[in-house]
């Protein structure tokens, strides 16, 4: 008989706050990433420092926040009230100490659970915190979230306010990089939910006058907004509407004192609802709901009273009350808009005949598409049942209650020898794989008919849910997994195509992605080296030294579903596709899939050249 496992109170472990957070990160911060993507961990633990100088703004205390990265090094700086002296160790290493629960102070705060700084803390392999008041400071540094000097100071010329450095743990986030263009993208959001503070980041200064209707402005180009951009603000609400005459899916900015919730939630749907009651109202028409939606392009940003989100990162808002004294969120968007929205068109003749044009121009797209639409539809389902091109995973974007929801992956791939290895090697739980057959078709200039049309991208459209917004969209992380040669280029390039034609949103909102593979293996027989350029190769040939086998991979199908679980696990190397800032929609895709012009030639031959090279060195 087998003995008896005792279970005593010596079994029972209660970790410490620095050690759950560093045992369960995700719980706090979502998750890890290596700084690809806009939601890894390194930008979360920006974000949360952050948070506490926008409520010193918020407070009218400090209009300016400065902020530094230089390589893992981040600083924040502003010139709030700062930490009370006697508090400032407590504030980061104790959990449920802080400022916020006061609910007169901070009403309608930003990070309101008191978890932000001490998960920072305890994530990042150096911290300090410096707080400067009446002409005394008080500081504390800190090593895993553990106490290593503290300091306080009688007399100081520092300017009043807080600076917090800190370092993200390199055991915790591996060979991670911020990249500017996320870290500029997170606080223009920050400058335009508060008109009048100025951020400057590395020298760059960050300042929005006109709120909610800066975004719109840096979203969509003049030239392509079917009417002014209408602005409307409340004393808990502010909201920015257009429509584009380019753009065929609907697009929305939506914020939660002051979070920004990608993945909208309750406001962001009461919104979308009230657009369309507003408007049959106002032309006394029972429009279709999406053809009243089709190509708007609008942001809303909601103040709720202890506001309660889907997941501990704040992209979902799950809160159906306002707080307080007001009514539902749903009711109080619903008659800000039936009020504001009506009389703003009511004012605007020429705007209400150009938004009925288009409702009215949607209207014959859709019943000339409606055929096709419902013979696709119905494709879609048939092959949902058994879709060959699709290896579904079991957790999606939309399971906000489990753990890795965040890390949910399709994989675009072509070619069935690739699709395999992929397939054999993936983790099925969050990563899935889409095959293409051959080269999809350039769909540039083409009309959304051809996205009924074509089988391949009929199928892709139903995968990813998008067909009507990327608010259910499945996956978080799309990645283009082709072949580092011309054709595998060229692949890239009409996928691209296909998503800024169609669905801009999915590129706009940082879910595309290019797959990096490595080009070469070095090995003895101890140990193997991927290798993802010819520098790399170098440095893997010196540190192995001897006799070190080297191997060229020529395509995806030549590496084996063993080697594939390396590239496509924890050590995944993902190139976010974005979007020139400078150019517009419209613009780029001339520029990619125009007619062959020098520009573009020499943009194509330069981009490909690394790759090329390496190929013909090999």
């Amino acid at each position: 008989m087998e003995q008896e496992t005792k279970y005593t109170e010596d079994n029972i472990r209660s970790l410490d706050w620095k050690e759950h957070i560093r045992m369960r990160p995700g719980m706090y911060i979502g998750k890890l990433g290596d700084g690809s993507s806009a939601d890894d961990g390194i930008y979360i633990l920006l974000k949360e420092v952050l948070d506490n100088s926008i409520d010193e703004f918020v407070m009218n205390a400090g209009k300016t926040i400065e902020i530094s990265i230089q390589g893992e090094r981040v600083i924040v700086r502003d010139y709030g009230r700062g930490i009370p002296l006697g508090k400032v160790k407590d504030v980061v290493s104790k959990m449920n100490t802080g400022g916020k629960y006061d609910s007169k102070a901070f009403k309608k705060s930003v990070g309101l659970n008191g978890v932000g700084t001490k998960a920072v803390n305890a994530l990042s392999s150096y911290f300090r915190v410096e707080s400067s008041r009446d002409g005394k400071s008080a500081s504390a540094e800190f090593a895993q979230g553990n106490l290593t000097d503290e300091e306080f100071l009688d007399e100081t010329s520092r300017r009043r306010g807080t600076k917090v450095t800190f370092i993200p743990d390199e055991a915790i986030f591996k060979n991670y990089k911020y990249r500017s263009e996320y870290v500029a993208k997170m606080l223009k959001n920050y400058v335009y939910l508060n008109p009048g503070l100025t951020i400057v980041f590395n020298g760059e200064r960050f300042y929005s006058e006109n709120g909610l209707k800066d975004l719109l402005s840096d979203t969509i180009r003049e030239d392509d907004r079917l009417y002014p951009i209408i602005h409307l603000k409340g004393d808990d609400i502010e909201v920015a509407i257009t429509h584009s005459k380019t753009q065929y899916s609907e697009e929305y900015h939506s914020f939660v004192n002051g979070q920004h919730t990608t993945q909208g939630g309750t406001h962001q749907s009461a919104f979308r609802e009230a657009i369309v009651k507003t408007v049959r109202e106002f032309y006394g028409k029972n429009y279709e709901s999406s053809d009243i939606r089709k190509s708007v392009v609008s942001a809303i940003a909601i103040k709720v009273m202890d506001p309660v989100f889907e997941s501990q990162t704040k992209t979902k808002l799950g809160s159906t009350d306002m707080g307080g004294d007001f009514p539902t969120v749903r009711t109080y968007i619903n008659d800000f808009l039936k009020t504001k929205l009506d009389n703003y068109l009511h004012r605007h003749q020429d705007v209400a005949d150009q938004l009925q044009k288009k409702i009215l121009q949607a209207e014959r797209e859709r019943k000339d598409l409606s055929g096709i639409r419902k013979l696709a539809r119905d494709r879609a389902k048939k092959a949902s049942l058994h879709n060959k091109k699709l290896r579904d995973c079991r957790i999606h974007l939309g399971d906000h209650k489990k753990d890795r929801y965040l890390e949910t992956t399709l994989f675009i791939t072509e070619g069935d020898s690739a699709s395999g290895s992929i397939t054999k090697s993936r983790d099925v739980n969050t990563q899935a794989v889409f095959s293409l057959k051959g080269k999809p078709l350039n769909s540039y200039g083409l009309s959304k008919k051809i996205v009924y049309e074509n089988e391949e991208f009929n199928l892709l459209q139903a995968a990813l849910n998008i067909e009507d917004s990327i608010e259910d969209l499945r996956y978080n992380n799309i990645v283009i997994a082709t072949d580092a040669d011309v054709d595998g280029m060229h692949i890239r390039l009409l996928l691209i195509t296909f998503f800024l034609q169609f669905f801009p949103e999915v590129i706009k909102e940082g879910h595309l992605y290019i797959l990096q593979t490595p080009l070469f293996r070095v090995r003895n027989k101890k140990e193997t080296v991927y290798c993802y350029s010819e520098f790399e190769k170098r440095e893997a040939i010196e540190k192995l030294s001897g006799k070190a086998e080297i191997t060229r991979f020529k395509g995806l199908g030549e590496i084996s579903p063993d080697e594939f679980q390396y590239f496509i696990g924890e050590d995944i190397r993902l190139d976010p596709v974005m979007l020139d800032q400078d150019m517009s929609i419209a613009e780029l895709l001339e520029f990619y899939m125009g007619k062959n012009t020098s520009d573009r030639q020499e943009f194509i031959i330069d981009n490909l050249k690394v790759e090329l090279d390496v190929i013909e060195e090999a």
